[in-house]
């Protein structure tokens, strides 16, 4: 059985087009399929549109969600429910095609893998976009216990095992990417050219500087290190001056003077103190948000069309409550 996942936000223009076109490829591989759609919150017609295609197409699930959770944990949820033997994540959008699903399931067959995942080649988008996603993979890199792939996708083909393994992960502040990787198994790259994005990306500049640096807590604690070696770095160098001053003073008589650079060198402590306190906070405020052992997500409803003597209908449920058996 396949498994094929996809997230909606604000997707209304991409739904039945995806639909068909994944539908089509996925036939080339098996007649036993699943198509779960999970709704995001969108505020516009992607819902309906899904659920019109459950209730003509038996093979496809609907996951509405009660709010808008992030892209992430939407996924998540939607691979929590998948129940094929391989499951394939996609974007909705459109970037990734569809038609990429043959030539994965090709490499992960050939190279007897539980992962094959896309990445850009070559990486295209505004010159801007460009620089900072790969100023954070040379930062994420320095910074981090693990090593990411460059340029990778949402798209990837994975068999059941390793699904069961990742949705054992259940950080509400973390990075997708990272995850997978953590996640470990034998995972294989597939060269992807992505097509032009043609609506308007809810990745504002403000949500990626929030995903990166998420992304570098969730996965090290090197910077905490790095403060405790620029303190012990800081002190070495004001005792050394300390020693210089003295020695001025009783061997050659001259006191010191100078009140700018006393000034700057306030100003630069204050700084560094202010950064480190920085860093301190966001690792307390991830610590904040996963202690609290919230829901990964709430379900509104779950959408599918079914036999007349299995039809039933079932209360929302909880995502902490996830039951694959329930429906609506």
């Amino acid at each position: 059985m396949l498994s094929i996942v996809t997230t909606m936000y604000q997707s209304e223009e991409y739904v039945e087009e995806f639909y068909r076109r994944i539908r089509a490829e996925a036939q080339n591989l098996t007649d036993n399929i699943e198509i779960i759609f999970v709704n995001d919150g969108s505020m516009d017609n992607s819902l309906t549109k899904a659920v019109a295609l459950s209730q003509t197409d038996s093979q496809v699930r609907v996951i509405d969600l009660s709010r808008n959770f992030g892209h992430h944990k939407a996924m998540m949820t939607g691979l929590e429910y998948a129940r094929g033997d391989l499951v394939f994540l996609i974007d909705i959008d459109l970037e990734e095609p569809p038609e990429i699903l043959g030539p994965f399931y090709q490499a992960l067959s050939r190279e007897n893998a539980d992962v094959a995942y896309g990445i850009q080649a070559p990486r295209h988008g505004p010159f801007l976009t460009r620089t900072l996603a790969n100023l954070f993979y040379a930062i994420f890199e320095f910074l981090s216990d693990y090593s990411i792939p460059q340029h990778s996708l949402t798209a990837r083909l994975m068999t059941r095992r390793y699904v069961s393994e990742l949705i054992r992960f259940k950080e509400h502040l973390s990075n997708m990417i990272g995850l997978w990787e953590l996640a470990g198994f034998k995972q294989v790259a597939v060269p992807v050219r992505k097509s032009p994005f043609k609506g308007q990306t809810t990745y504002t500049f403000r949500r990626r500087m929030a995903a990166a640096i998420y992304a570098i807590t969730a996965f090290s604690s090197k910077p905490l290190r790095y403060i405790a070696y620029l303190g012990f770095v800081m002190t070495a160098l004001c005792a050394l001056y300390v020693i210089e001053l003295i020695i001025e003073y009783f061997a050659f008589g001259r006191a010191p003077t100078g009140w700018t650079s006393l000034i700057v060198s306030v100003w630069l402590l204050g700084v560094i103190i202010l950064v480190c306190l920085g860093v301190i906070s966001t690792y307390l405020a991830v610590i904040f948000v996963e202690t609290k052992d919230r829901p990964y997500t709430v379900i509104r409803q779950i959408f599918e069309s079914k036999p007349p003597d299995q039809a039933r209908s079932e209360e929302p449920s909880l995502m902490n409550e996830r039951d694959p058996s329930l429906r609506s």
